[in-house]
């Protein structure tokens, strides 16, 4: 009789394992569809609500995913799950890159002419060149003035203007970096640059104005 009952112990306890082992693997792969599942829902979400939520969209979607990450171990064969939380990460990701670039405010005309001068985001409003030195302020003039010569004929009077504001602060700056050890090979360099730009900028800004003026009285 003790025999008996101590093996329909030990069966209970298998089966209570087996039970709880069942449970947890359930539980885990509802935490996995629940991060799939809103995954596909976040993409269905008209972007100018997500704008104003984006935060909190994008915390709970850490949360999920951290969830569904943890889960995997309580899924014996996960091999499946693993590749459907994958392709979610991936979906999301792309998802994500392109809502940034949708709420990122578009640089006014005057910034898109300072990135194109000088490359994106370097000149800001404070207009600091403290990133300008001697290792590199040979490769900033060329951009600068390679890309005014290319753009010459396409800029207004204002955009002159702006080129002049930027060009003579940089020269600025140059007066800095002479003392920070620029090489005579690159001063040299640097002054061809500014014997091209000087006539450059005078000849198409008188033309520019003159284009403006023409259209005014039209």
């Amino acid at each position: 009789m003790k025999n008996i009952q101590i093996i329909s112990g030990i069966a209970l306890l298998v089966l209570s394992f087996a039970s709880c082992k069942d449970e947890k693997q359930v539980n885990a792969q509802k935490k996995i569809d629940s991060y799939v599942a809103y995954v596909d829902s976040v993409k269905k979400v008209a972007a100018a609500d997500l704008k104003e939520n984006w935060k909190a969209v994008d915390a709970e979607y850490d949360k999920r995913a951290q969830d569904a990450q943890v889960a995997l171990a309580d899924i014996k064969d996960n091999s499946a799950a693993t590749e459907k939380i994958n392709t979610s990460k991936i979906k999301y990701e792309e998802f994500k890159n392109e809502m940034t670039v949708l709420f990122t405010p578009k640089p006014g005309p005057k910034q898109q002419l300072r990135n194109a001068l000088f490359g994106e985001g370097k000149i800001g409003d404070d207009m600091s060149f403290a990133w300008v030195n001697a290792k590199n302020i040979h490769s900033v003039y060329q951009q600068f003035v390679h890309t005014v010569e290319n753009n010459k004929d396409s800029y207004s009077r204002e955009d002159w203007d702006e080129i002049k504001l930027m060009y003579e602060a940089l020269d600025s700056r140059k007066n800095t970096v002479e003392k920070e050890g620029l090489t005579g090979e690159d001063n040299r360099k640097i002054a061809g640059l500014k014997l091209k730009f000087a006539p450059m900028y005078t000849l198409n800004r008188m033309g520019a104005k003159s284009e403006e003026t023409a259209e005014a009285k039209k």
